[in-house]
């Protein structure tokens, strides 16, 4: 075994052969053989102070494809010296769950530490199966490392992410992947007779998205194809002929679809036409369904501008329309048009927040009584009752206003809209105030 911890074609580990893919030969078993997750492992990492008392927590690892969730889980038992079990949640079941604790609890005068069980996408098991977990868990029997693509707090229930530490694994970035990649080039013998002297990291940095076995994977895929071509190096231009087509990471029922969808929003917010057409790109490029970024360009229409520029909800629903009949790729030019628009538009949310603090107020006060002169009075009968009666008709004045309540009886008048600072709402702000002077 290398000092660094990782195995290579002349030290092979559980079966590795030659013929397996790059990302597999550079399997690290060790922690000093990882690259990147320095906030765990580093010399301040969350983990760090434990792993040196040969202690090892509960944990749930929360992170994209390829940052290395199981390789971490592997390394982890291996350093606290723990034996190690692992079951994918896509076929296991509590029979399965069962039978590793039986196994834990038969072991345990020969590994008191108790074992490791790794589960990976934990988030796939029903709540029944999270629950088979508990008692092994509480009791130590099984060490629990769990590892998702999806945020916890929705997918792993409560009674369970108490008992667990939870952490955010990284993708790897710019520094990583060229410290992996020159490991990989130096190390594996595969790629040492490939030939290949140089290569562009940050060329290939841009088609793997920090996911290390698609890096791995792709340098191999490169580095074959150069090799054969009798080339020494892999430069940008060979990286852009030979890997356009990678698919990008995008889960459009995951939660790096909202993130991005909240990115997009949050620009256009932010009044950034350059960053909002970027995530509209990461999203169409990802394939992501252009209704659904147009249908989020109209909620941003009228959360943040509204008011400010009642064309922007006629825009952003044009834009829906015009993508609707569409399709892609033609799709994207009203999206960026669309984009464009409301990013570089005057802001407002006082609207938004006008409706919540009215809806509040109505859920405060409960089913307040219509008073009577507002009232539907559309027979003889209720207006016998009274309803209508006294109701002032707006129009009937030259101004086409009059001063009447319009509020339930006993209920204090209450200012929800606020008109926001802008050239338009200036214009609502001055029409209100001589009406309504409470209102400011």
């Amino acid at each position: 075994m290398p000092a660094n911890g990782r195995w290579t074609m002349g030290q092979r580990d559980h079966g590795v052969m030659s013929n397996a893919p790059l990302a597999e030969r550079m399997r690290p078993k060790r922690l000093e053989g990882i690259v990147g997750q320095s906030h765990i492992l580093g010399p301040n990492g969350a983990l760090t102070p434990m792993l040196s008392m040969g202690r090892l927590p509960s944990l749930l690892f929360w992170g994209p494809p390829g940052v290395g969730k199981t390789t971490l889980a592997r390394a982890l038992a291996h350093e606290v010296d723990m034996p190690f079990s692992s079951l994918s949640a896509v076929s296991a079941g509590v029979k399965d769950i069962r039978q590793v604790i039986q196994l834990a609890d038969g072991d345990a005068m020969f590994h008191p530490k108790g074992r490791v069980l790794f589960i990976d996408e934990i988030h796939r098991f029903s709540k029944s199966q999270q629950d088979a977990l508990l008692a092994a868990v509480e009791k130590g029997v099984i060490t629990l490392i769990g590892a998702t693509t999806e945020n916890p707090s929705f997918e792993v229930n409560d009674a369970l992410l108490s008992r667990c530490q939870l952490f955010v694994l990284k993708p790897l970035e710019g520094d990583d992947i060229k410290q992996l990649g020159e490991l990989a080039l130096r190390e594996d013998q595969v790629m040492q007779a490939s030939g290949i002297e140089k290569v562009d990291w940050e060329a290939m940095q841009a088609y793997t998205g920090g996911d290390a076995r698609r890096f791995l994977n792709l340098l191999e895929n490169l580095v074959t194809t150069a090799s054969s071509m009798q080339l020494k190096g892999i430069d940008q231009a060979f990286v852009d002929h030979h890997a356009p087509n990678v698919s990008r990471h995008y889960d459009r029922a995951g939660d790096q679809h909202f993130d991005m969808a909240s990115a997009l929003i949050k620009s256009i917010r932010g009044s950034d036409p350059q960053a909002s057409l970027y995530w509209t790109s990461r999203m169409l490029l990802g394939g992501e369904k252009p209704e659904f970024i147009a249908r989020r360009l109209v909620i941003a229409a009228t959360e943040d501008i509204g008011l400010a520029n009642t064309q922007a909800l006629i825009q952003a629903n044009a834009c829906w329309q015009a993508v609707e009949r569409l399709g892609m790729p033609e799709a994207r030019i009203p999206l960026s048009q669309c984009v464009i628009y409301l990013a570089c538009s005057a802001k407002s949310h006082a609207s938004y927040r006008a409706i919540d603090k009215a809806m509040e107020s109505a859920q405060r006060h409960g089913d307040l009584p219509v008073p009577l002169h507002l009232r539907n009075a559309s027979n003889r009968v209720m207006k016998d009752l009274g309803h209508g009666k006294g109701y002032l008709y707006p129009h009937d004045d030259p101004s086409h206003f009059v001063q009447q309540s319009y509020w339930p009886e006993n209920l204090p008048h209450e200012t929800y809209y606020q008109p926001a600072d802008n050239p338009s709402e200036a214009k609502i702000a001055e029409w209100l105030s001589d009406r309504w002077p409470s209102i400011e």
